[in-house]
């Protein structure tokens, strides 16, 4: 019976004293509803009491800032090979990088080709972009092009870039020549997962041109496209030896072009390289 009676006062002690504590509330809570008090406190009003608020402003851009807006970066060569066809050898590279947060981003991509046989470089170029994501997976893509060979020449880029249903990787670019010629290139590729680490890459690239530009061989159209199948291994997820075949062919003015210098056309090549990032 005194145990009874000793948890029964402690109830009815906790009762009133939940029932005082909480008057103060509840009748902060029936003054808001009924208008009699109209100031709404700020979010995390008592934390900028306590801790003041310059401390809890600097707080609250670091948590954004880790939740996110931190800079980053990424570098990848999906293309570093060797490509063979008809006793000719080649070095191509393909690669990219950026620099940035979640939503602006600075990009840098480049290509090229250079010759194993006599070490002379036939094409190259660079482009430094602003990338803003527009969308989930898609970037909008704008900034400067410079050409290194086969001659000097500087462009005016705009594209997009980014991951379409089905895991398609498209990177779409308009160029606008300071000589005032406007061309266009077009990337798709997709990764075909055979095991963990064995992958089949089918890649198609096109390019394409609005007018006629002689001097680089380029004709009005569809100038040319390279498609092609690589294998590779990932020994580790950022080192990646690959094995492929590529048909590379030219087509319209830009062929006729070709053929009156006494160029190949079209052309079979074996490829072998590495992919790697970083």
């Amino acid at each position: 019976m005194m145990r009874i009676k000793i948890v029964s006062s402690i109830a009815a002690g906790l009762a009133m004293s939940g029932f005082a504590f909480g008057m103060p509330a509840f009748a902060q809570q029936e003054g808001n509803q009924q208008g009699t008090q109209t100031d709404e406190e700020p979010l995390w009003s008592q934390a900028d009491a306590y801790y003041g608020t310059a401390e809890m402003a600097k707080a609250r851009e670091e948590v954004l800032h880790e939740g996110g807006a931190q800079p980053t970066y990424y570098v990848l060569f999906n293309q570093l090979e060797a490509q063979s066809a008809d006793g000719r050898d080649d070095l191509y590279w393909n690669g990219q990088a950026w620099y940035g947060g979640d939503i602006s981003k600075i990009w840098f991509k480049t290509e090229g080709k250079s010759s194993l046989n006599n070490g002379d470089v036939e094409d190259a170029e660079l482009q430094a972009l602003y990338s803003r994501a527009i969308a989930p997976y898609w970037n909008l893509q704008a900034g400067l092009r410079h050409d290194f060979k086969p001659d000097s020449l500087d462009y005016a880029v705009i594209g997009v870039q980014g991951l379409a249903p089905y895991f398609f990787e498209i990177d779409v670019s308009a160029f606008l020549s300071t000589e005032g010629n406007v061309s266009a290139r077009a990337e798709i590729e997709y990764d075909l997962l055979l095991t963990q680490r064995l992958i089949l890459q089918p890649r198609i690239e096109a390019n394409l041109s609005l007018q006629d530009v002689p001097e680089r061989m380029l004709g009005a159209g569809l100038n040319n496209i390279d498609a092609g199948l690589r294998l590779r291994y990932e020994i580790k997820r950022e080192f990646a030896p690959y094995i492929g075949i590529e048909w590379q062919g030219n087509f319209g003015d830009t062929k006729n072009f070709i053929q009156a210098t006494g160029g190949e056309t079209d052309k079979t090549v074996f490829v072998a390289g590495v992919r790697t990032w970083f």
